[in-house]
């Protein structure tokens, strides 16, 4: 079942086709459904709303039979009945047949885990083929819940995410016309993490991880932090900075580039994927 919400989004009702196991904190799970040919998106960091069962329920339970008034219904069905609702990020769309991949990380279900699993990576981490999910998605392919956008006079791009941006942060790299200058930051857990990325680009790609990090000793800023305080940026007139993951290192990260680095806040573009210690209900009951 589908519905029209606020265009140009819509729901989805879709469902499981594979997946797969990209390394010890991420799986990609292959969607498809009968609607999905009107799912459209140029975005590579296009973000989508996605609707997950809890145990034990066939599917989502979202009151799409209210229309528009399917956010507040939803609001007030039980916890333990109404959807979980979590924010991700398209990794790829194909045609013929029509599918879509969404790259989860799984946080508290990777081997050594000092957190507990949410909802989300529990459900990821079991998903099979024929299981039903509701996606919240674009209908329209420019649409506001794309945030990646470098200005045409960009002569460098830079980009830094954790291991929730990675699957934006690998679409925008494969996605940059050849020539572009790039410099590419990934912070992932484990190197079993790590991804071959393919690219026209001019793309210089580091991969940062978290393991080797903790293995040498405790440090007094965040890991990204003192890399990219100590990496020397190609010169650069009109560089674009795109940054995305954990909330509190974003804010970081940002004041490095503008504040440090000089860069032109109007440049930078910053997208709190997660907070640290807040769930997702959390976050959104703060604003």
């Amino acid at each position: 079942m589908t519905t029209a919400v606020a265009a140009p989004f819509r729901f989805f009702s879709l469902q499981v086709v594979r997946t797969r196991r990209l390394g010890p904190s991420l799986v990609r799970v292959t969607f498809t459904g009968a609607d999905l040919h009107a799912f459209h998106s140029d975005g590579r960091d296009q973000s989508l709303s996605l609707f997950l069962p809890h145990p034990g329920q066939p599917e989502p339970v979202v009151p799409l039979e209210l229309g528009d008034g399917w956010w507040q219904g939803w609001r007030e069905l039980p916890d333990d009945v109404r959807a979980v609702m979590r924010s991700y990020t398209l990794r790829a769309l194909r045609r013929d047949p029509d599918e879509i991949d969404i790259d989860f990380a799984l946080h508290g279900v990777e081997p050594g885990a000092g957190v507990q699993a949410g909802p989300a990576s529990r459900w990821a981490a079991g998903a099979a083929a024929g299981d039903r999910v509701l996606v919240l998605g674009p209908a329209v392919a420019d649409n506001r819940a794309i945030r990646f956008r470098p200005p045409e006079d960009t002569d460098l791009v830079v980009l830094w995410g954790d291991e929730t941006a990675v699957p934006a942060v690998s679409a925008i790299v494969e996605s940059l016309p050849a020539g572009t200058r790039a410099r590419v930051w990934l912070e992932v857990p484990h190197a079993g993490d790590m991804q071959d990325l393919s690219t026209e680009a001019h793309a210089e790609i580091t991969w940062l991880l978290r393991d080797e990090h903790r293995a040498q000793g405790p440090a007094g800023t965040p890991l990204a932090l003192d890399t990219l305080r100590a990496a020397e940026l190609p010169p650069a007139d009109r560089p674009y900075v795109w940054i995305a993951g954990e909330s509190g290192c974003v804010k970081l990260l940002r004041r490095h580039f503008v504040g440090e680095r000089g860069i032109d806040r109007r440049r930078v573009t910053f997208v709190g994927y997660w907070r640290r210690g807040l769930t997702e209900e959390q976050l959104r009951e703060q604003g």
